[in-house]
């Protein structure tokens, strides 16, 4: 190979890229290079030459760089055996989307657009959001323009892959020569090279991720610490401990009540049926409540922490309502499924309003109708677009409402009147949530930002920014001092109430978030996403104990077992005990099941919107009767 010809490339590379420095030194150092040998004749490699060569290649051939190397690399992957096929495979996706974007900005606009047509039906299934999304840029300046693109090019994807498919994907760069494949995985893709064996493919939720900032700052963030247990010395917290069964005025009453049965039992020495059944059937009432309330003996219990807000005060006759409710309440586990009600509404609508709180709050009025007839509901009017939320206070006295035209409504049940009209956000509102105690409450929008609000102020209290799209769900804590809110942007993160900052980012969904629930001791979360995936996440570590796979849907769940409502018509019952117990044993065998459904409820014809699980662990389910042919 001419080593003249060789230097004319490298010089005409520099002044292509204007590197003028680069191109000086360089030209300086031919010079004293040509004094050395000028007596003697230079030698180059001739596969260093060759490499010089393609690298530096007219811009002509550009666009057929991309799509051979493409082309070749996929079918590689395709090609390769199946213990390393499906961690290959996981590089296509963001080398296809930058090799389509790279020709965007270097101006081959009909070339970049015969190559998106050609081989997008490869990622349609798992990536059907972002293609339509990448659909739209048909010209250098959309790269910018669009936050999408602008986000995938200056962010890096991080994919879990193990050490030998690491090494057969170098060693494939290699011995292709792939310069321009190789310039892209370079500059996009940040590698998590793993010891040991290939992970199952369930694992590939989790295996691709995309964070602003990178990995690393969100590792940062979930190093924080949290306080997840519950309230201490809230109701709960003493009907679990067991010696506050009893609220202390009916321990007053139980105890007079005790001391007059001793002075019956005094009088009626002679032990007479019907005294003695009247003693035994107190005692049962007293002493088989406490015993059912009781948690088991091997299950931990869940670690108090102090409110870092100032909660209202409940009314002495809710409490009494409340511990009612939890006295009876229906153990669940595997083999104990709850009893489930659906309530399906008639109509054209797309959308229900979220199931809060225990009692119907709009009682039994009845408003008559346009036609005159009485109809048994409560009609509030007052938004001036279509409301995409509602919540109910924990008392029933209240409801909250968000709508489109970005406000959010409070109305009285007593008063059937619009109380306070809270402006702040400045798109629409998807979501609005009352917190457990009241008086608090949480709404997030389009504006990508999640508000802390009270009843008694018109402006928010706290304002949670950090999401890159929409936040479309919002959900409390169960001891009101975090909130966790779902995005289009793909992940999830929970808020400091007290400072407002985020101290954990789930990463892990492949759509946008559509649903959060939080257990009831709340050390975990479940969220569920658009293409009918769930994921449950360990809030002291940030990790995800188990991906939940069966929905073809959006889903939603809430309780102690996890119940998730899907688009699809089901709704579907799972163990999560069993899931977070078989996840270990599933790492050492390399099992990829971790589907742990114990039971799937279908609907006639009714799409489930929304799941709510009572105090006394009844399962309610809501969504639209839709009538087909």
């Amino acid at each position: 190979m001419d080593v003249e010809l060789i230097d004319k490339r490298v010089l005409e590379y520099l002044q292509k890229k204007g590197f003028k420095q680069t191109e000086i030194a360089f030209q300086e150092e031919q010079q004293q290079q040509q004094s050395k040998n000028s007596s003697s004749n230079s030698h180059t490699d001739p596969d260093v030459a060759k490499l010089i060569l393609t690298f530096t290649s007219e811009s002509e051939s550009l666009p057929a760089q991309y799509h051979d190397g493409y082309s070749k690399l996929r079918s590689w992957a395709h090609n390769s055996l199946d213990l390393y096929k499906h961690e290959l495979l996981r590089v296509l996706y963001p080398v296809f989307i930058h090799c389509f974007m790279d020709l965007v900005a270097r101006g081959h606009l009909q070339e970049a657009r015969n190559f998106f047509i050609t081989f997008r039906e490869d990622h349609e299934t798992m990536h059907q959001r972002d293609l339509q999304k990448l659909e739209g840029v048909l010209s250098p300046s959309h790269l910018e323009e669009m936050e999408f693109a602008h986000t995938l090019r200056q962010s890096k994807v991080n994919i879990k892959i193990c050490q030998y498919s690491y090494e057969l994907l170098l060693q494939y760069l290699h011995n292709t020569r792939s310069i321009t494949m190789l310039g892209v995985i370079n500059e996009h893709i940040n590698f998590q090279v793993c010891p040991g064996q290939p992970g199952s493919i369930s694992d590939d939720a989790d295996a691709m991720t995309l964070v602003d900032g990178g990995q690393d700052a969100a590792n940062l963030i979930n190093q924080k610490e949290i306080q997840w247990g519950m309230l201490e010395d809230s109701i709960e917290d003493r009907l679990e401990k067991g010696g506050g069964l009893l609220l202390d005025s009916e321990k007053v009453d139980t105890e007079n009540k005790e001391g007059e049965n001793e002075e019956n039992k005094k009088k009626s020495a002679d032990g007479g049926k019907q005294g003695a059944s009247v003693k035994k059937s107190k005692k049962d009432k007293v002493g088989g409540t406490g015993k059912t309330a009781r948690p088991e003996a091997n299950t931990p219990m869940a670690p108090r922490v102090k409110p870092e807000l100032p909660l209202p005060a409940i009314p002495i006759e809710v409490e009494h309502s409340i511990l009612e409710d939890l006295r009876n309440r229906v153990q669940l586990s595997s083999v104990a499924l709850p009893s489930v009600w659906d309530m399906s509404q008639l109509g054209q609508q797309t959308s229900t309003s979220a199931l809060q709180g225990e009692k119907d709050a709009a009682g039994n009025e009845q408003m008559l109708g346009t036609n005159g007839v009485k109809r048994p509901y409560t009609l509030f009017q007052g938004h001036s677009g279509p409301v995409y939320s509602a919540s109910f206070s924990p008392l029933g006295d209240f409801i909250l409402s968000s709508s489109a035209d970005s406000t959010v409504r409070l109305w009285s049940t007593k008063l059937n009147a619009n109380l306070v009209c809270y402006k702040g956000h400045n798109y629409p509102v998807w979501d609005v949530q009352f917190s457990p105690y009241g008086h608090y409450f949480a709404s997030c929008s389009h504006d990508r930002t999640a508000r802390i609000w009270t009843m008694d102020r018109i402006q928010p209290l706290r304002i949670m920014a950090g999401h890159l799209s929409d936040v479309d769900c919002v959900r409390w804590h169960v001891n009101c001092n975090y909130i966790a809110t779902g995005s289009s942007d793909k992940t999830v993160r929970l808020w400091d109430i007290q400072s407002g900052e985020c101290v954990r980012i789930f990463i892990g969904h492949r759509s946008m978030i559509l649903s959060l629930a939080m257990s009831p001791d709340g050390r975990y979360m479940a969220s569920g996403d658009e293409d009918g995936a769930i994921m449950m996440w360990d809030l002291a570590s940030g990790r995800c104990i188990t991906p939940l796979v069966g929905h073809t849907s959006c889903v939603c769940g809430e309780g102690s077992l996890l119940a998730s409502g899907s688009a699809d018509c089901t709704v579907k019952l799972w163990d999560i005990n069993a899931s977070t117990k078989t996840l270990r044993s599933e790492e050492k065998t390399g099992s990829s099941n971790r589907l742990r459904s114990l039971r799937t409820l279908p609907t006639k014809s009714t799409p489930v919107y929304s799941l709510m699980f009572s105090r006394r662990n009844l399962l309610f389910g809501a969504g639209v009767l839709s009538k087909r042919s």
